[in-house]
């Protein structure tokens, strides 16, 4: 391993990582900085926890010129993602005053205007930046660098037609950087189409197989939660992680968990930018604590010391198992993930089992008690949002059982057969007589 003083940084830089307590590159680092300083185009494979920020981010700070406009454009997938960016580069670039914003949807663009006025880097989510450029209030044409960071998982979210859409406004004379921890067919044909003569470097993770078990449960879907409860209770676990696919499942195990007395939050895509932020710090700040979230926390997050990844769900392909374990037995230290198996997880584990590089026990059942699940009423509203994007109405008065069941007889709340044959006639007004409404 190269150390830092090798790179031919700024001292600037050298002294960051002094201060930072840095003293050796990782892997993709000491493979990929020189390439980006020498003004390479990079096509990395790199896992998460391998130190890719700090793989792009030296370079990027090292080229950028002050009061020069906006020259670097970093994608990312995920808004916690690009905070968690902007935190990095704030710490990197604390000797050059660069000025870096991040630029994501959920919050207001009136703020983002102003400061694109005078922004050096911009780490932004595809939807917001071709929101801006729509609008007109972001200016691509002097960007020097591209960073496409998490490309695989925005490709999963459906942004490669957007991103796209975002090299095309980029100038053609740039430097190119993509990260991704799979390298798909997608991936190497976006290189071929958008990058010039990438040089291909790939990189392990933090995670050491030696220091990480992997079991599993098989368990009814009745008794998941209580064997969850059980092994939080009786394992030796301090920061741990729990899975679950939705976040309507993340809610109700999350609530339940507190109800028990477990110190627990949530974690998911229907929390605002603020509520995001809380959790996570208050997760770094914790001791002994349970994040209960879907996979937006499994990716490019930087959770350190999980010492227990709870799969509650089992993840659809080996690539998300492996991403979701990935967050523990790192930097040396010893790590364990459990998947509890119920019939509707069948499927899934079965894609991952076939991965010939797991190595997942099966353990027995141990004795634990029974722990109900309470299901709180959901809020009397006309909609809500689906974890996969669709909407879902929700029917207030069922059907005529229901509502008698509400008023005590069977009512009418319209003036019967005129009302509804005025209705045919083409008169917008509605009835709300027998039958149900919405």
């Amino acid at each position: 391993m190269k150390n830092f003083n090798e790179l031919g940084l700024d001292k600037n830089l050298l002294r960051i990582f002094e201060e930072i307590g840095f003293d050796e590159l990782t892997e993709i680092q000491e493979k990929v900085i020189p390439l980006a300083v020498a003004g390479k185009d990079v096509i990395a494979k790199s896992a998460t926890g391998s130190g890719k920020t700090l793989a792009f981010g030296f370079p990027i700070i090292e080229k950028m010129k002050i009061r020069k406009g906006l020259q670097a454009l970093i994608l990312t997938p995920t808004r916690d993602l690009a905070e968690q960016i902007l935190k990095s580069f704030k710490t990197f670039s604390k000797y050059k005053p660069l000025r870096i914003i991040t630029i994501y949807g959920g919050v207001s663009l009136s703020p983002q205007i102003e400061d694109l006025e005078k922004a050096e880097i911009v780490i932004g989510t595809p939807g917001r930046i071709l929101d801006h450029l729509s609008r007109k209030t972001i200016d691509l044409s002097k960007i020097k660098i591209l960073v496409l960071d998490e490309a695989d998982r925005m490709l999963d979210m459906g942004f490669i037609k957007d991103v796209a859409d975002i090299i095309y406004h980029c100038p053609k004379n740039r430097q190119t950087l993509l990260f991704s921890a799979t390298i798909s067919n997608e991936i190497t044909s976006i290189a071929k189409k958008y990058m010039v003569n990438p040089v291909p470097v790939s990189a392990e993770s933090y995670v050491d197989p030696s220091k990480l078990k992997q079991v599993f449960y098989d368990i009814p879907q009745k008794k998941k939660f209580s064997l969850l409860a059980h092994l939080l209770k009786n394992e030796d676990s301090k920061l741990a992680m729990v899975f679950c696919n939705t976040k309507r499942t993340v809610d109700l195990i999350g609530e339940n968990l507190k109800r028990y007395g477990f110190d627990a939050l949530t974690l998911h895509g229907g929390l605002n930018q603020n509520q995001r932020k809380r959790v996570l710090e208050h997760f770094h700040k914790s001791e002994k604590f349970i994040l209960v979230c879907t996979d937006v926390a499994a990716r490019g997050l930087d959770i350190k010391n999980v010492s227990h990844i709870y799969n509650y769900d089992s993840p659809k392909t080996n690539i998300d198992y492996i991403h979701r374990i990935g967050r523990t037995a790192r930097a040396g230290k010893d790590g364990k993930a459990i998947t509890l198996l119920s019939d509707r997880d069948y499927e899934n584990f079965r894609r991952i089992k076939n991965d010939s590089s797991l190595d997942i026990e099966q353990i027995q059942l141990p004795k634990f008690e029974t722990f109900f699940v309470e299901v709180s009423k959901p809020k009397r509203n006309m909609g809500f949002r689906r974890e996969d994007g669709e909407r879902e109405h929700r029917r207030f008065g069922n059907k005529k059982e229901g509502a008698r069941e509400r008023f005590g007889k069977k009512r009418s709340f319209g003036r019967g057969n005129n009302q509804r044959s005025s209705r045919r006639r083409g008169n917008p007004k509605r009835s709300f007589g027998r039958g149900r409404f919405r």
